[in-house]
């Protein structure tokens, strides 16, 4: 009985270790489909393996031609992926082929993809470090897709917001429905085209007076670019300047004599004091001018007197007839 109960305890324990190493097999099958097949090594460092873990796959061409080793930190900006790829793929993977990081369907594991080159290169051999390339990833690429639909639907709101209001708007209705708005519309764009085309025409005519004034022509461009004229111009200020300050010193002394006369009159001084306010004087003044008319009335009498004299009537004839032959000459010239 004792032996029997120690034959079954060995037999458990066996039969546990066959389970156990079945187990272990089929787990280091599954993480690693080359494990019977014979391998050599290739690596590539990445930046950010984004979730590769040993054991993904490794594609050629879309052909799994291998599986991650091992994945270590080399320094803080790059990371060793070692890959195991079967012996009869030397032949097709060149040294200048470059290795990305894709994702098996949409969320499915990672996987690493080597694709060659157009280039002519050697066949890779064991040990080789092959070129990197930078993928997209995939949740930057949802992140990305959640924040478009973010401002979509953002944008979805305010033009359903916009719409609401346009429906709501009586105004505008009203507006697209008048039938001579379009009339109107032409109207006013002939009237802008019109417009223009005078404000073309205005522009046109004056960069041509600019051009013609630039190069001295009109009278405009003569003023502005004479040096002579502007010369005699100058000349003709300086001298009405002159003129003015001369007026001045004339002004000046005209009111000076004034202030003087004024003085004079005011303190019974000078000739208009006497002439003004002295009564003698005034009396003598009269008296001459009576003088002077009395001669002159008498001489008038005695011119008369030899008119009719008979020594020189002959001659005051003669002149009156000469005078009366100018008076009609003249007034037969003004007719």
């Amino acid at each position: 009985m004792a032996k029997k109960t120690v034959s079954n305890f060995k037999l458990g324990i066996f039969v546990l270790a066959a389970v156990a190493l079945l187990i272990l097999l089929l787990y280091m099958v599954g993480k690693n489909k080359s494990l019977f097949a014979s391998t050599f090594t290739l690596k590539v460092s990445f930046g950010n393996v984004q979730g590769l873990t040993p054991g993904n796959n490794v594609r050629y061409s879309g052909i799994v031609v291998g599986t991650v080793n091992r994945i270590r930190i080399l320094n803080d900006g790059k990371v060793e992926v070692e890959m195991l790829i079967e012996n009869k793929m030397k032949p097709y993977i060149r040294k200048n082929a470059v290795v990305t990081i894709a994702t098996d369907g949409l969320m499915g594991d990672k996987v690493i993809n080597i694709t060659s080159l157009p280039e002519d290169a050697d066949p890779v051999e064991d040990g080789d470090v092959l070129e990197a390339r930078i993928s997209p990833d995939v949740e930057n690429m949802v992140n990305t897709l959640s924040g478009t639909n973010s401002d979509l639907a953002i944008a979805a709101s305010e033009l359903k917001l916009l719409l609401q209001k346009v429906n709501n708007s009586a105004a505008l209705w009203r507006l697209l429905g008048d039938e001579s708005l379009p009339g109107n519309l032409s109207a006013s764009a002939a009237s802008i085209r019109s417009a223009t085309m005078k404000a073309d025409h205005l522009i046109e005519e004056l960069s041509g007076l600019v051009f013609d004034i630039k190069n001295g022509k009109g009278s405009l461009g003569a003023v502005l670019t004479d040096t002579i004229f502007a010369d005699n111009l100058n000349n003709t200020v300086m001298r009405i300047q002159q003129v003015a300050d001369q007026a001045d010193t004339l002004a000046n002394a005209l009111s000076l004599m004034a202030l003087g006369i004024r003085r004079d009159i005011n303190e019974g001084k000078g000739p208009v004091n006497a002439l003004l306010k002295d009564s003698a004087m005034v009396l003598s003044v009269q008296t001459s001018l009576e003088n002077i008319r009395e001669s002159t009335r008498n001489f008038n009498e005695v011119m008369e007197g030899l008119k009719h004299s008979f020594l020189v009537r002959g001659y005051f004839r003669r002149l009156e007839k000469r005078q009366q032959k100018e008076a009609r000459k003249n007034q037969d010239h003004a007719q």
